[in-house]
């Protein structure tokens, strides 16, 4: 029977009961509680406009980035819809400094949450997508006050990552490690029901996606890989590739989950980002887990992503990800140097 059209709610659960005595019915009550959280941002970001709170706001996020007042309201939305129901120890914020810690009133749980409220949030005044990113992680055992080292885990301890994409439909992509399923909201029930089951991301791809303009500031590597691409049919790969950029991961990583392609945001020589420009633990991370479980592969040049333990709550890094072949053809020119 054709599992397409179940509730997110519904899937969960049924996934859960997989794994009976495991003790994951909190795990199900938080992706219930951010499936509800995504619902309201898709509201007012599909609003924005009409409501005004579109355009920059007059403060700035702890990387020093001009804030929108959509950054600001989604990161509140988040927070409001994942601190009381018991589900979780603490969360990290991509638009905060410090840990969040829950309540003390309020009931605590086992998970642990990193996300990014809305990413690409730069797009929002020209109507192109944005989305949110989420990260989730097992609170050590007998925490009841987590501290920064308890949030400094591998991204191969994360126990499920997802982001929602706010585009022309609403979905939201999830894996809990046993795959990645797609879901897309139905405005008339409410719901996100299941409409891109066991997602994989094929091998082979003739499609890239960098932003050409830092290309000055790029390591060699990823310089002789963009030539060969550009040179198309004409040069050694006797192929041509289409190139291209939204400037929003979700954008960018839910293209290649449906049809291939890589996706890079290179290490460069800039005083700005000389570690990377994305976030570890709210892009990076969450993104590799959803890539290789859809058989893609993530790295960043010279390391898997999933292998890096964070050393900061904000700590940078490269990023290239998508097609198996072709993310290892640019791991082989960073190890040939």
């Amino acid at each position: 029977m054709s599992s397409i059209g179940k509730s997110i709610n519904q899937f969960i659960i049924e996934q859960q009961l997989s794994h009976a005595g495991s003790g994951t019915d909190d795990l199900s009550g938080l992706l219930a509680d951010i499936a509800s959280a995504c619902k309201k941002i898709a509201h007012l970001v599909s609003r924005s406009a009409i409501i005004g709170i579109g355009g920059a706001s007059e403060s700035e996020n702890v990387q020093g980035e001009v804030q929108k007042k959509l950054d600001i309201i989604t990161n509140d939305v988040m927070v409001e819809h994942l601190n009381c129901h018991g589900y979780l120890a603490a969360m990290v914020s991509e638009e905060i400094e410090d840990i969040i810690q829950i309540p003390e009133q309020l009931p605590k749980g086992k998970y642990l949450i990193a996300f990014d409220p809305l990413d690409g949030s730069s797009n929002i005044d020209i109507n192109l997508s944005v989305g949110t990113i989420f990260s989730i992680l097992r609170c050590p055992q007998g925490v009841t006050q987590p501290t920064l080292e308890d949030f400094m885990q591998a991204g191969t301890e994360q126990v499920c990552a997802g982001f929602c994409v706010y585009g022309p439909t609403t979905m939201m992509i999830l894996t809990t490690g046993d795959g990645v399923n797609g879901f897309t909201l139905d405005r008339d029930i409410g719901e996100f029901v299941l409409t891109h089951p066991k997602m994989t991301i094929p091998e082979d791809t003739a499609e890239f996606a960098v932003n050409i303009s830092n290309q000055r500031f790029w390591e060699t590597p990823v310089k002789s890989y963009i030539e060969e691409c550009i040179q198309g049919i004409d040069g050694e790969r006797e192929k041509n590739f289409n190139m291209r950029w939204v400037a929003s991961m979700v954008s960018e990583v839910y293209r290649v989950l449906t049809r291939g392609g890589i996706f890079l945001y290179p290490l460069e020589t800039k005083s700005t980002s000389p570690n990377g420009k994305l976030r570890l633990m709210y892009e990076a991370s969450p993104m590799s887990f959803i890539v290789e479980q859809a058989g893609g592969v993530s790295s960043t040049g010279y390391q898997r992503i999933m292998d890096i333990k964070p050393t900061d709550l904000h700590q940078r890094v490269p990023v290239i990800l998508g097609s198996k072949n072709e993310v290892e053809r640019v791991i082989g020119y960073h190890e040939e140097g």
